[in-house]
């Protein structure tokens, strides 16, 4: 198998890894359109307890943004600026975290406006993935999906938060040419999840989001 390059992401690998198993969906992946990917996932947002198991966490939504293109459902993502102080380089969710008062589907359209100009009133709210708690930046993330009738003009917005915008067909996603998994650490380990396109490597909770979104679609 070829595995496409990837990009000059730093990934911190432990010293005890090894490579993982294929994902469930190989053989099953296939090009979706949004309305088959929206049947395929539970209805509605806000529907998940909220159940951070760190006191300390940070309540922060991202938006997993779909529309119609050339080879199915392609979603929004966006790399990170080279300038911040956290996770910069990475590809990621539109989002960041919850202001006081806010629900996770308001925080998502907002972050995702602040930071690639997305009209939050072109996004309808369809479904609520699996939440994901991060050991690093100690945070509590709810993903939202949002169903965009037509490709809106995205682009970074002046804050300089990101540095490029990506839509990428979930079935590109898919393809054992650019997924793999890892597990980092003794015995079991923890697993990891990797997404090498031609030019950029998604991993980190992003990563464990869109494992959960495919998986869920291809099941």
């Amino acid at each position: 198998m070829n595995r496409r390059p990837g990009g000059a992401q730093h990934i911190p690998r432990p010293t005890a890894w090894a490579h993982g198993d294929p994902p469930p969906w190989f053989g099953r992946q296939r090009e979706l359109s949004v309305a088959d990917v929206i049947a395929r996932l539970p209805d509605g947002v806000g529907q998940r307890p909220t159940t951070p198991r760190s006191a300390t966490a940070r309540s922060s939504a991202v938006l997993a943004a779909l529309v119609d293109g050339a080879r199915g459902a392609e979603v929004l993502l966006t790399k990170r600026s080279a300038t911040l102080r956290s996770h910069r380089g990475e590809i990621s969710f539109p989002g960041g975290r919850l202001d006081p008062g806010e629900t996770p589907w308001q925080a998502a359209v907002r972050e995702a406006y602040e930071e690639v100009m997305l009209d939050p009133s072109l996004v309808v709210a369809r479904a609520e993935l699996a939440h994901v708690e991060t050991i690093v930046s100690d945070s509590y993330i709810v993903p939202v999906v949002g169903e965009l009738a037509a490709k809106p003009d995205v682009r970074p917005s002046a804050t300089g938060e990101v540095d490029r915008v990506l839509w990428v067909p979930l079935v590109e996603l898919a393809e054992p040419e650019t997924f793999r998994t890892e597990r980092w650490g003794a015995e079991t380990g923890f697993e990891m999840y990797f997404y090498e396109l031609d030019d950029e490597t998604v991993w980190g909770a992003t990563g464990r989001i869109l494992f959960d979104l495919l998986r869920t679609i291809y099941a």
